[in-house]
């Protein structure tokens, strides 16, 4: 489910209001796959069409639908929380707010514009600059869950399945252009929870799907 949590995510740094909540997008209609294959896309219309309530951080007691699992440890990597125990199952949709929270859940709600792909470097870029982080999904590899630091580029290792991140910027090292991205596994991963890919030449099929919208 981390896939779809990455647009609420982007959402709240769209929006620039309190967190959209992380759950609500990626258990509702079942079309949305979770981490079975979920498209950002289609979060972004269910965000358009039917608005997404509040949320926070676990235990949060200020908004209207906070993330529902404790965090936990992703890819051995447990510096800060213990290890991931399997696969947790959504919980059940129920169009109301947590116990004690003082706004109904329909007036909770925040509505979306638009939704649209960003088909070139050069789109995702201009809408960066204007509007603030993009999703992309990108085809991860074994070499990927290795990742410390420097500038990703896939060399070894099979296909691991299709990822969710987000991409907030980008830069030049050496001459080697590179995306900036967030990735949702934790801040021990990576350089504090970030990473870098090679920019321009669809590195994963990064810049092969890349959405975003406007509220």
């Amino acid at each position: 489910m981390k896939d779809l949590e990455t647009v609420e995510n982007i959402l709240t740094e769209r929006l620039r209001m309190s967190m959209v909540t992380p759950r609500w997008v990626p258990k509702t209609p079942s079309a949305f796959g979770n981490c079975q294959g979920g498209w950002p896309i289609i979060a972004w219309r269910y965000f358009v069409e039917h608005g997404i309530c509040s949320g926070g951080a676990y235990g949060d007691k200020n908004t209207c639908k906070p993330y529902e699992f404790a965090p936990c440890g992703h890819h051995k990597n447990q510096t800060y929380y213990h290890e991931c125990k399997g696969r947790t199952e959504p919980p059940k949709c129920q169009r109301k707010c947590q116990d004690g929270y003082p706004v109904s859940y329909e007036d909770d709600k925040t509505y979306g514009w638009t939704a649209y792909f960003l088909r070139s470097v050069s789109a995702i870029q201009r809408d960066i600059m204007k509007n603030g982080p993009v999703v992309a999904a990108f085809m991860a590899y074994e070499d990927f869950l290795q990742y410390k630091s420097g500038i990703y580029k896939h060399t070894a290792g099979a296909e691991v399945g299709g990822h969710v991140v987000k991409i907030i910027g980008w830069g030049t090292e050496n001459d080697v252009p590179y995306w900036i991205m967030a990735n949702s596994w934790n801040t021990d991963w990576g350089e504090d929870g970030f990473f870098r890919m090679i920019r321009g030449v669809d590195e994963c099929l990064i810049e092969d799907y890349v959405v975003a919208g406007l509220v």
